[in-house]
């Protein structure tokens, strides 16, 4: 049989650096998927660590507790995605309707579409029992994606094409399909009949449509909806 080299050191020691380098993320996927199929409570970290095929030790290099833990992925997994939304907002040249349309699209994508939905259904769930997590995801999350929809109605009312709000409620208006559609992806028993064939985009759309109804301004010679959106810079 030939004979086979064993690795030089200098490639045995980048494949260390690899390794070590993957490491926090390989740790921030086995927590992603822990803490969404156990919950926060029954998630340890001995078990992110073993699906992360580490030893326990290691994951303590990078995150110090199971808080530290969930609160990086949560910065990873949705955080993240409010520099991209808010940069999108202020770029956006079409109508404050076809904006709409676009949150939902890009929420379902980017989120709701993932396994990091889970940690919406998660908080939601367990928000009582852990105040430390739900004063960070309110802080991290609830704020800054209720302060980017106002600015969003914000924009159609300035422009005309939206009613008058009251924008401190009207955001849970525009909020509520995506709680709905997060515990129906999750649970779907509890929350659809069987027999039905669920498409998340339809429900979104038709949520949509109901409430730009609401939204929309009316013409004052008018009862009747404009037929074209205004276009808002």
């Amino acid at each position: 049989m030939p004979t086979v080299s064993p690795p030089s050191s200098a490639y045995t020691a980048h494949r260390r650096v690899r390794r070590k380098e993957a490491r926090p993320g390989e740790l921030l996927d086995a927590a992603l998927s822990l803490f969404v199929e156990k919950g926060y409570a029954a998630t340890k970290v001995e078990q992110v660590a073993a699906r992360a095929g580490v030893s326990k030790g290691t994951l303590f290099l990078y995150f110090p507790s199971k808080e530290a833990l969930f609160k990086a992925v949560v910065r990873t997994d949705i955080i993240a995605r409010f520099a991209v939304w808010n940069e999108e907002f202020e770029q956006f040249q079409g109508s404050t309707t076809d904006m709409l349309r676009y949150c939902y699209s890009s929420w379902w994508e980017h989120i709701g579409a993932t396994r990091a939905s889970g940690i919406i259904k998660l908080v939601l769930s367990e928000a009582g029992n852990f105040p430390e997590i739900t004063q960070f995801y309110q802080h991290e999350v609830t704020a800054p994606g209720q302060e980017l929809i106002r600015r969003v109605l914000q924009r159609g009312m300035d422009c005309g094409e939206f009613r008058p709000l009251d924008l401190d409620y009207a955001v849970y208006a525009v909020l509520a399909p995506i709680v709905f559609l997060t515990f129906c992806k999750h649970s779907p028993g509890a929350c659809l009949p069987a027999a039905l064939v669920f498409s998340p985009q339809t429900y979104l759309d038709a949520q949509l449509d109901i409430l730009l109804q609401g939204l929309r301004a009316l013409p004052a010679h008018s009862a009747a909806l404009p037929a074209t959106p205004l276009l808002c810079s």
